[in-house]
């Protein structure tokens, strides 16, 4: 059972990110607090979630939530600043459209740059032990996946409807036969034949 708070009676923000390992599109992060006798069985890392119960689970969150949000960063801000620091961005994009400022901040990882005067906690796979943290990563990775939806309409051939810019087989084919398109970041430096050796034989990755 996930637990509910890192320090007891103080207002925490869960906070996560979605789409750091993507070949295309922005990196997502959202940002919750729960009220204090929130409950959802079954909420966990959003990876370990199907799409059914991530979306069912999103409708429950942004409903009972005291406050949520989504930050973006993206693939132009990815290429100038790179992944990691664009991750970092979003994140604090989100905790800035909080409408209710926390006390403290859980973040999913093992390093997190202050936002402001308010003290964090970082937990390796914290999404997995806290749930405003797990509620924070159903967010992005929903939201995300939206998103990649909707690029999917204007480019259909990369199947990002179905591999939201990660690096499966179908969408290193379409790069290898389109080339990159302005949603791919460019900073990756990964050219057709890399892609072709590197991730032909690997599972998708559902960061």
């Amino acid at each position: 059972m996930l637990k509910r708070h890192f320090l007891p009676e103080i207002m925490e923000a869960g906070c996560d990110e979605a789409g750091r390992g993507s070949l295309a599109g922005p990196v997502f992060a959202a940002a919750v607090i729960l009220p204090e006798a929130f409950s959802l069985p079954g909420l966990n890392d959003s990876k370990l979630l199907t799409e059914n119960n991530r979306n069912a689970f999103r409708k429950i969150i942004e409903k009972e939530a005291l406050a949520w949000s989504v930050g973006i960063a993206d693939e132009g801000e990815i290429d100038r600043i790179n992944i990691r620091n664009a991750s970092f961005l979003a994140m604090h994009r989100a905790l800035k459209k909080l409408s209710i400022s926390p006390g403290h901040i859980l973040v999913d990882g093992n390093y997190f740059p202050p936002y402001g005067d308010i003290p964090h906690q970082c937990i390796v796979k914290g999404d997995r032990l806290y749930m405003s943290i797990a509620a924070a990563s159903v967010l992005a990775k929903t939201h995300r996946d939206d998103f990649m939806n909707t690029l999917d309409k204007e480019l259909p051939h990369y199947t990002w409807s179905k591999n939201k810019g990660y690096a499966t087989r179908g969408h290193i084919e379409a790069i290898k036969k389109y080339g990159f398109s302005k949603y791919h970041r460019k900073s990756f430096h990964i050219q057709s034949l890399q892609l072709q050796l590197s991730f032909q034989d690997r599972p998708m990755n559902k960061e």
